[in-house]
């Protein structure tokens, strides 16, 4: 045999060697540095990450700062931080990180407070489960259980008028200092759920503790999961920590277990977003928000809902701030465009001391034609009207304007709106079973069955 082919030979059984001994040596680690800071966003270069990698930037004086990769231009990275900014400066080092866009989901979840990252804040053990990604993986439309049964939350108006069935998403729409906190809280003592996940988005810190202690309680908490992410933190960690209710609510619902998610708000996380899409610039488009805020908006509320025939369900509230009271704000109006129901409360309403101030001609359940009984539908819109009515003439009967026994339907309004309003009061200490919430309907109409349908009698 020539030597030629020999050494050829002995050539290419070094190079598989070798070819086998790559993938087990540790890889090499590609360091970046730091070259420009506007605000909260941090421009890098050297470094190869994917868009929503993680990595770490070490400060001047020694420390770590977590950030995420949410854009790049060129050779340039750009990274949100997940913390503060301090000790940062020009030429400090990046490198990637090993951690994943995953958190630690189990039945030890149950009773605890976490952060925007799933890691606890209220001082007490490691949690100890199974990792989890935090990007939620899509539902076939075509396997998902159909709405089917009425959930009762324990909110008379909500029960009778536009019933909330097992599975559904509906949105809570108010202005600020309205009451949908108090509501929210009503609903979550009152609501019949395995697991009840609380994620408070972007709000006031202060309300953390309050929301625990004063509304939870310690019987309510231990059915329960708080991912608190107030509004001091990087706009970053608001948006994930959405992302990390919805997983703990998917871990849940994959169980077989019926899910409560209440999110305060889905304004703050649309608005987290906004932060981080015009930092990396983003153009704005309708009144501020870029296209992004409305693309990741489905891709969050689409993850709550019924799973396949027999797994279990995730029933979702989200708080919708309605700035200046406008109901069609951006996020208002993309919101109720892609929920299956909304709740308008009324300043009007709250500033005459009428609660939980629920607008009822301005609300609706979208799902209630579907899982409720035709005479609860006919009672519940011969109220509306009734309603309805008032408040169309309301100007006129204020100032004394209306002459009696000009018009029967008014007439009538008049004299059933003491008890109407009688019956959308409630206290927020009280509970009204969906059975109570019928019969009490039921009985509302029975006042004055002459001008109402037959059917409804």
């Amino acid at each position: 045999m020539p030597a030629t082919t020999v050494e050829r030979r002995s050539f290419g059984e070094r190079l598989s060697r070798m070819k086998a001994r790559v993938p087990s040596s540790p890889g090499l680690k590609i360091e970046g540095r730091l070259v420009r800071m506007v605000g909260l966003t941090l421009e890098a270069v050297g470094c190869q990450l994917p868009v929503g990698g993680r990595c770490l930037i070490r400060g001047h004086d020694g420390r770590l700062h977590r950030a995420e990769v949410v854009g790049f231009s060129g050779d340039r990275l750009y990274l949100m931080p997940t913390a503060d900014l301090h000790g940062l400066g020009p030429g400090a080092t990046v490198f990637p990180s090993e951690e994943a866009a995953e958190i630690l989901v189990g039945d030890e979840l149950l009773g605890r407070i976490l952060d925007g990252e799933g890691r606890p804040i209220d001082n007490r053990e490691a949690i100890i489960g199974h990792r989890r990604s935090l990007i939620g993986k899509p539902i076939n439309p075509l396997h998902r259980h159909p709405i089917e049964e009425p959930l009762d939350v324990g909110v008379r108006a909500i029960n009778a008028l536009m019933a909330v069935g097992r599975g559904q998403r509906m949105g809570l729409f108010a202005g600020s200092g309205v009451g949908k906190s108090m509501l929210l809280g009503m609903m979550t003592k009152f609501t019949s759920a395995d697991v009840i996940v609380v994620g408070l988005i972007g709000e006031r810190g202060r309300e953390v503790k309050e929301f625990i202690e004063h509304i939870l309680g310690e019987e309510g908490l231990q059915r329960a999961v708080v991912v608190a992410v107030p509004a001091d933190n990087p706009p970053l960690l608001r948006l994930q920590g959405a992302q990390v209710a919805t997983t703990i609510a998917e871990h849940f619902r994959d169980q077989g277990k019926n899910v409560l998610l209440l999110m305060d708000s889905l304004t703050r996380y649309c608005q987290a977003q906004r932060e981080i899409a015009l930092a990396v610039g983003e153009p704005p488009a309708t009144k501020g928000y870029p296209p992004s805020v409305f693309a990741k908006l489905p891709v969050l509320v689409e993850r709550a809902g019924n799973a396949t025939k027999g797994a279990g369900s995730i029933t979702a509230f989200y708080t919708v701030l309605t700035e200046g009271d406008d109901q069609q704000d951006p996020i208002a109006d993309a919101a109720r465009a892609i929920l299956d129901g909304h709740i308008v409360l009324s300043r009007r309403l709250a500033e005459s001391g009428h609660y939980p101030a629920i607008d009822i001609e301005a609300s609706i359940s979208r799902a209630m034609p579907q899982i409720t009984e035709r005479q609860q539908q006919l009672a519940a819109l011969a109220i509306k009207q009734i309603y309805g009515i008032y408040q169309q003439n309301r100007d006129l009967i204020s100032v004394g304007a209306y002459q009696a026994g000009s018009d029967n339907a008014i007439d009538e309004a008049i004299a059933m709106l003491p008890s109407i309003n009688d019956f959308l009061r409630q206290d927020f200490d009280e509970q009204v079973t969906y059975e109570q919430s019928l019969e009490q309907l039921m009985a509302l109409i029975q006042q004055e069955p002459a001008s109402l349908p037959a059917s409804t009698r």
